[in-house]
């Protein structure tokens, strides 16, 4: 069984209360945010402002991924605005083990990203600290790009480590996932399915169960 974590990037920013409650009723475990710069990503997206206004809105966990330049400046700020898992890029992160402390110095779960291009073993020394990684089935920056099918192996790689390591950490996957190819990154051993558009245009209710009923729960 895998979590259904639906990104509020393709939500409707004028009833974020609304699609966010609505994507919860019917089952979704996880909200994942994506923050942008503009620096790291070509797109600027939501701050900490944003994420504590919704934070009224559900209990369910806040996945706060941090497409972002210098990440340990605002990872505070993101914890008190309620962010309940944070993860940072490893292309972003000078000194990734000190900030992978810091998310879990306050308590919270704490993550690495893979961008597409970046290989796996660039991760390796930290993976015995992490919650989870996530893996970037598309290039950062904007939503409902066509997902990467390379990024398959890329998933298989990671489990294999993560099982000879005799690791718990999450694997999560985030960019072009579809109903279509849902069933695919959960075979290749995939735990937190994030999925945008294709949960938040169209019918939301329908689009959750549809994928939970594939993805289990």
């Amino acid at each position: 069984m895998a979590l259904l974590a639906p990104s509020i990037l393709s939500a409707d920013f004028a009833n974020l209360q609304r699609d966010i409650k609505e994507a919860v009723s019917a089952g979704a475990d996880i909200i994942h945010i994506d923050v942008m710069d503009g620096r790291f990503v070509p797109n600027l997206t939501i701050g900490p402002c944003v994420v504590e206004s919704i934070r009224k809105v559900t209990d369910v966990p806040f996945d706060v991924h941090l497409m972002i330049v210098e990440p340990d400046r605002y990872i505070k700020d993101f914890v008190s605005a309620g962010a309940d898992w944070i993860s940072v890029h490893v292309e972003a992160a000078v000194h990734l083990h000190r900030t992978v402390s810091m998310i879990k110095e306050f308590d919270k779960k704490a993550g690495v990203v893979l961008n597409p291009a970046t290989p796996v073993f660039f991760i390796e020394d930290i993976l015995p600290f992490v919650d989870f990684v996530l893996i970037m089935s598309v290039n950062p920056g904007f939503g409902g790009q066509k997902f990467i099918p390379q990024t398959i192996s890329k998933v298989k790689k990671l489990n294999a480590i993560r099982e000879k390591m005799k690791l718990d950490f999450l694997i999560e996957i985030d960019g072009g996932i579809k109903i279509e190819n849902v069933k695919q990154v959960i075979d290749a051993g995939v735990d937190v399915v994030v999925a945008g558009s294709a949960v938040f245009k169209g019918d939301i209710k329908e689009n959750v169960e549809n994928f939970k009923g594939l993805i289990g729960g």
